[in-house]
């Protein structure tokens, strides 16, 4: 799968939308507001503004095709995972900008006249970013009952923790974790690790899962739901998790 948003596991809760739609003024006064907040806390309170968005239909992704970094208007869940860290970690729009530039690349992103020139240098495969260290710590291998599973595409094996010991590290995920779903070997179709990517929001002793739900060819939304109800009904092996 080389474009991970193309394939994913829909599971349809009810929940009050409200899409980010709010301009850049908007968006540096909140930035400024989160400024003393835990970079978690951060990265869950920006994903969480993006429930309701629509679903991006886009193969590729929109950002992609029309060469920008912004795209807040349709969404997936690879572009939710940039667009929330990018606005966590970064002070003003601008900064969110240039921070995208960087984090979303192998290596760099240019930009010519508004436009991104190399986004075939994106990051298209979702395991590849939590290898790079641009997106956080790996911290599967520190959540008990992790097991090394068969990789692909040169990487031999990966670290996840299946789905049968996920319940049992609950209590270890914070707000802001990315949380990588992983595919049965078995059932992989172009070498793709990643099936889906989310955002956990913890509120007290529960857990949420912040993700672009949807398929390219049916459309969707970004939703909060019960990270337990999900797990409990997923098609994956496992996930992997990243945290800032």
């Amino acid at each position: 799968m080389r474009h991970i948003a193309a394939i994913l596991f829909v599971i349809v809760f009810p929940i009050t939308s409200h899409a980010l739609e709010m301009p850049d003024s908007g968006i540096a006064t909140r930035q400024q507001e989160a400024s003393a907040m835990p970079v978690g806390e951060r990265v869950a309170l920006w994903a969480e503004k993006f429930v309701g968005t629509p679903y991006d239909p886009d193969p590729l992704g929109e950002y992609v095709t029309r060469q920008v970094v912004v795209a807040d208007e349709r969404v997936d869940c690879m572009y939710l995972t940039f667009r929330s860290v990018e606005l966590a970690l970064s002070g003003s729009p601008d900064e969110a900008h240039a921070l995208a530039l960087d984090k979303r690349f192998t290596g760099k992103g240019i930009e010519e006249n508004g436009r991104v020139i190399n986004y075939d240098d994106r990051f298209q495969y979702a395991v590849d970013m939590l290898r790079s260290g641009k997106w956080g710590t790996d911290i599967t291998p520190d959540l008990p009952g992790s097991v090394e599973m068969e990789g692909s595409r040169g990487i031999k094996t990966v670290t996840v923790l299946p789905r049968e010991a996920i319940p049992a590290a609950y209590g270890r995920l914070r707000s802001g974790d990315m949380i990588f779903f992983v595919k049965d070997p078995s059932k992989r179709v172009v070498g793709e690790i990643i099936g889906h990517i989310g955002i956990i929001k913890r509120e007290g002793e529960e857990l949420y899962l912040i993700h672009a739900s949807g398929r390219k060819n049916r459309g969707g939304e970004v939703m909060k739901v019960p990270f337990a109800d999900y797990i409990g009904g997923m098609p994956f092996a496992g996930i992997m998790a990243g945290r800032f």
